[in-house]
Order: structure tokens, then C-alpha cells, then sequence
């Protein structure tokens, strides 16, 4: 993760929209709304987490992939701990 405090600030604040948005839901189910209002509940908490996802999976890359500090990795094992992440943020 990046290192910044502002950065931290804004992953936290993404998380507590989306703690919101959860809490949206559970609220629609147990108040009996329309299949239709819940099922875009839940689009939007989907829609949430794959940007949270997309921003720390590029933080990620960014900062501790492609720095200096591990000069000896061959560029394979790099592309392949890549492909690995991408994978997982796919599934």
C-alpha cells in the first residue's frame, strides 16, 4: 500500500461509503423493497468494491512492482506475480 496518509484517507473513506451501501441493503431486504431496488443495492457495493480493487491492485503495481528495489527479480517472475494478481482481481 501506498505510504501516503492522504492516500490511507481516501481507501478508508471509499470502504465506509461502501460499509453504507451494505447497510442500505441489508435495510432494503428486511424492509421487503422490490427485487429490482435491491438487486441495484447491490451494483452499486459491487460497482464500489471493484474500484477499491482497481485502485490498490494499481497502487500495488505501481509502487512495489515496478520500483528499484528488487533489481535481481527477473522480469518473468514480475510478469508472472502480475498475471497472478490480475487473475485474482478478475475472478
Amino acid at each position: 500500500m501506498s505510504h501516503t496518509e492522504k492516500y490511507k484517507q481516501k481507501l478508508v473513506a471509499r470502504i465506509r461509503r461502501i460499509r453504507g451501501q451494505v447497510d442500505a441493503i441489508e435495510r432494503s431486504l428486511t424492509t421487503g423493497d422490490d427485487c429490482a431496488d435491491v438487486l441495484m443495492l447491490l451494483a452499486n457495493v459491487r460497482g464500489g468494491i471493484n474500484s477499491l480493487m482497481a485502485e490498490v491492485l494499481e497502487d500495488h503495481i505501481r509502487n512495489h512492482m515496478m520500483t528499484t528495489e528488487k533489481p535481481t527479480v527477473p522480469p518473468t517472475e514480475l510478469a508472472e506475480d502480475l498475471i497472478d494478481l490480475v487473475r485474482a482481481y478478475l475472478k
